[in-house]
């Protein structure tokens, strides 16, 4: 799809490729992380690659990967990874208008390349044109360049990580929080934003305790209500657009 007011497919796909590199940069040691803590726990090596290749979750991996590694049932395993990646339906509402006239084809395959960091790049991205009017191949750019990413660092974890067995002790891991973190400053642009920022942070926080990490779900879903809440115009304004 090429329209005449936007750059052509490849330069779309090449822009969206650029624009996530920073991303790619902090995902890259949790990849390695995840590969070195396969390669010490129950599952072969083609385990921890085909879980890259088919799940690309970072967060579900690693804890699928400590459930694994604990005797967990399949169901417990599934459960859990599946309220962890709830966060994904989010994602999806926010960037469906941009994506909803395209065909099922394509909607599933940026759905299954849409990642937190894929989410942010092609949110800026998006959010500065009128839903339906950018292509898709910015999107699809920014996705397979990060699942790429993800594949090649999950080997290098695989293939050296025996190499270094102290190689999770040495705060790589915080590459990732500070990912999160470049996610979700720049958003924080409007009080709404900033009050569910706040309120789904602190009660992740004071709620990590609970079990299958129903308080993270918990969390977000409190965040959503509150930035909702302070999204819904005040008596005054609908009074004054009444009489407008």
């Amino acid at each position: 799809m090429t329209h005449p007011k936007h750059p052509a497919r490849s330069k779309e796909f090449t822009a969206g490729a650029r624009d996530i590199i920073p991303m790619m940069v902090g995902a890259a040691p949790f990849g390695v992380i995840f590969g070195t803590l396969v390669t010490s726990g129950p599952l072969h090596l083609w385990h921890g690659q085909l879980m890259s290749l088919v799940v690309f979750a970072g967060s579900a991996q690693f804890i699928a990967l400590g459930l694994i590694a604990g005797h967990a049932s399949f169901a417990v395993v599934w459960a859990t990874t599946l309220v962890v990646n709830l966060r994904h339906v989010l994602y999806s509402a926010t960037l469906a208008p941009y994506v909803s006239h395209l065909p099922l084809r394509w909607r599933l395959a940026l759905g299954g390349v849409l990642t937190d960091e894929v989410f942010a790049v092609a949110w800026a991205h998006y959010r500065h044109h009128p839903p339906g009017s950018v292509s898709p191949y910015y999107f699809l750019g920014a996705g397979l360049a990060m699942y790429l990413n993800w594949q090649i660092w999950t080997l290098a974890g695989l293939l050296f990580g025996a190499t270094f067995p102290g190689l999770q002790s040495l705060g790589l891991d915080f590459a990732m929080v500070a990912t999160f973190i470049a996610i979700v400053v720049p958003q924080l642009v409007a009080l709404r934003y900033f009050a569910a920022a706040v309120t789904a942070g602190a009660l992740a926080f004071f709620w990590q305790a609970w079990p299958y990490k129903l308080g993270l779900l918990a969390a977000v879903l409190a965040g959503v209500v509150v930035g909702v809440l302070l999204s819904r115009p005040s008596p005054q304004r609908r009074t004054a657009e009444v009489a407008q």
